[in-house]
């Protein structure tokens, strides 16, 4: 028995939310007394089980998908290996990130297990049943729930849990299996990709500069993108902005938009609507610079400054 990780990620490329699911699963593992396993699927996942070891994982299960039009990542086949995998595996429970490609994977194969699946977990306590709690309407409200499966499947909340290397240059073992997939899973499947930005993004930078409806129009920004390039961050924006039509949607931090985890997070001229904390939330550190001491935005940083950001923002870029 064991609590079975399934990894996340991009032809290869690992995705830095499934380190968190490996945190999350040694702590249901713990309570159980049982060992965390990974599961990589694909041919091009093999090259990160050593990472997974690294992170705690005892065992490194390698699913190929055999003879198969299956080349890129798609729902309804990762779904359906996970389902045989725990059929074959018999784990006590099965994590994944809460991501959108975690939770979709998750949601698969419990159809496919006819069993529940509880997304965006925050803690579990594991007793013989589990009590859980997740995070609700975009994280402005927290769930107790108890599970009662003979499968526990759950997700953790992006940014719940840090992750944490455990066992540096460990080796992994890694357990070969082969898996034979119906034809109609092909169906989902990704057939193409667009690259709309290089480099960094919200989602990955370290420092990220916000703009609000205080900036006043699209030429405001210039004074937020010219600290951005200072500090080596990228430019966000509230969603009265991009309604305003002065940045364009995928610039947007928020509930709506994309959540981030910088390590600063400088919100100018934000009043700080519960959509937009939601998306901010989980920065190490915030800056709010904002004219008004009252602002949501303000009463919840970390720190604030109580001034005009067109002032402010230059003394600090030339500081």
């Amino acid at each position: 028995m064991s609590v079975l990780v399934v990894v996340e990620h991009d032809r290869g490329t690992l995705a830095d939310a499934s380190l968190e699911a490996f945190a999350f699963a040694r702590s249901i593992a713990e309570q159980l007394g049982e060992p965390v396993e990974a599961l990589l699927i694909g041919a091009d996942a093999v090259g990160l089980a050593d990472i997974c070891s690294a992170h705690g994982a005892a065992v490194a299960h390698h699913a190929s998908i055999a003879g198969h039009s299956v080349g890129d990542y798609g729902p309804e086949a990762y779904g359906m290996v996970v389902a045989l995998l725990a059929a074959r595996l018999s784990p006590s429970g099965i994590v994944a990130s809460g991501t959108d490609r975690g939770n979709e994977v998750l949601a698969q194969a419990a159809a496919e297990l006819d069993l529940p699946f509880v997304a965006n977990c925050v803690s579990v306590k594991t007793d013989h049943v589990w009590e859980l709690t997740r995070v609700q309407w975009g994280g402005s409200l927290n769930e107790e729930a108890r599970l009662a499966s003979r499968l526990p499947i759950v997700s953790v909340a992006h940014h719940a849990v840090e992750a944490e290397e455990v066992a540096a240059g460990a080796t992994a073992t890694i357990t070969e299996h082969v898996v034979e997939l119906p034809e109609w899973v092909s169906r989902s499947v990704i057939q193409d990709r667009v690259v709309l930005s290089e480099g960094l993004t919200l989602a990955t930078a370290p420092v990220v500069i916000g703009g609000g409806r205080g900036v006043g129009s699209a030429e405001g920004f210039n004074v937020l993108e010219a600290l951005a390039a200072r500090l080596g961050g990228v430019v966000g924006c509230s969603r009265a902005v991009t309604n305003n039509g002065w940045r364009p949607h995928s610039d947007q931090v928020g509930q709506t938009g994309t959540r981030i985890a910088p390590q600063l997070y400088i919100a100018c001229g934000i009043s700080g609507a519960i959509q937009h904390w939601v998306g901010a939330k989980a920065a190490k550190k915030i800056l709010a610079i904002n004219i008004d001491p009252a602002a949501n935005m303000v009463v919840k940083a970390d720190y604030a400054v109580i001034g005009d950001l067109f002032e402010v923002l230059p003394a600090i870029e030339q500081g």
